[in-house]
C-alpha cells in the first residue's frame, strides 16, 4: 500500500528569485507564486493529502521594504477574496494560523468571512500561515496558558504536550508527516517548529513559482519510501 501523507506543509521560497531571474518586479514573482499555490492545492486533494499548510507571510517579513510588504498585502486580500468565491462551489476548508491582530481591518474581515463560510466544508483543509512564526505561536500558546494557571482554572502539573498542542495555532489539526521547502535552503526559517519534530523534510533548488503538481508528486514518491521510526528501532 502507497504511503500517502496525511498533513504536509510547505516553506514556498524562491519568488523574488524567480521575478529577478526574469527582470521582473518582486511582487511579479509573489503573484506567481500564488498562482502555483493554487494549482498544488488543487493536486494535492486529487493525491490524497487532507491538510495542506503553506507559509504565506512570517513575523520577519515586516522588514522587507515597504512596497513589497504593500504588494503583497493587497495580494495576500485579492486571493482571499477569490477564495472566498471559490468557496461557493468548493468543498475545501480554508483557516488561518499566525498572529492576525496585526493585518490590516480588510484582510481581518475577510479571514473571518472565510473561515466561516468553510468552517463545515469537508474536503482538502488548507492552513494560509499570515504573520506567522514557530516562535511567536509558541509564545502565545505559553502566555494562554500561564493565564489559565493565574487564574485558577489549570494546575501548572496539568500541563503535558497534548495540552500545549491544544493550544497553538495548529490545534486540531493532524500531526506534520511532510514539510516541503523549495528554493535550494535547507532551514526551518522559524516555521511550525513544534509541529516539525517528526516530520520528513523534502528540499527541493526549484523556485516556488516552477514547483509543480509533478514536482508534489516526486516529493510524494519519495516520502512512500521514507522508514518512519519517531525515535524508535525497528
Amino acid at each position: 500500500m502507497i504511503k500517502i501523507p496525511n498533513h504536509i506543509a510547505i516553506i514556498m521560497d524562491g519568488n523574488g528569485r524567480w521575478a529577478k531571474s526574469r527582470g521582473l518586479p518582486t511582487n511579479a514573482g509573489h503573484r506567481a507564486g500564488g498562482q502555483a499555490l493554487r494549482k498544488l492545492a488543487s493536486a494535492a486533494e486529487k493525491m490524497g493529502i487532507r491538510h495542506l499548510t503553506v507559509y504565506a507571510f512570517s513575523t520577519e517579513n515586516w522588514t522587507r521594504p515597504p512596497a513589497e510588504v504593500e504588494g503583497l498585502m493587497r495580494l495576500l486580500q485579492e486571493y482571499l477574496r477569490q477564495y472566498i468565491n471559490d468557496a461557493k462551489k468548493s468543498d475545501a476548508r480554508l483557516s488561518i494560523i499566525g498572529d492576525t491582530s496585526k493585518l490590516n481591518p480588510e484582510l481581518q474581515k475577510q479571514i473571518v468571512e472565510l473561515t466561516e463560510l468553510t468552517a463545515k466544508k469537508r474536503g482538502l483543509h488548507v492552513q494560509i500561515a499570515l504573520n506567522y512564526g514557530g516562535r511567536d505561536e509558541i509564545v502565545r500558546a505559553a502566555r494562554k496558558l500561564a493565564l489559565r494557571v493565574r487564574d485558577e482554572a489549570l494546575s501548572p502539573d496539568a500541563i503535558d504536550e497534548a495540552l500545549f498542542e491544544q493550544s497553538l495555532d495548529t490545534a486540531g489539526t493532524p500531526p506534520l508527516d511532510l514539510l516541503i521547502r523549495t528554493g535550494g535552503d535547507i532551514r526551518l526559517s522559524n516555521f511550525m517548529l513544534w509541529q516539525v519534530a517528526y516530520s520528513e523534510i523534502y528540499a527541493v533548488d526549484k523556485l516556488w513559482p516552477d514547483f509543480s503538481p509533478r514536482d508534489l508528486q516526486a516529493a510524494l514518491d519519495w516520502y512512500a519510501t521514507v522508514e518512519r521510526r519517531f525515535g524508535a528501532r525497528v
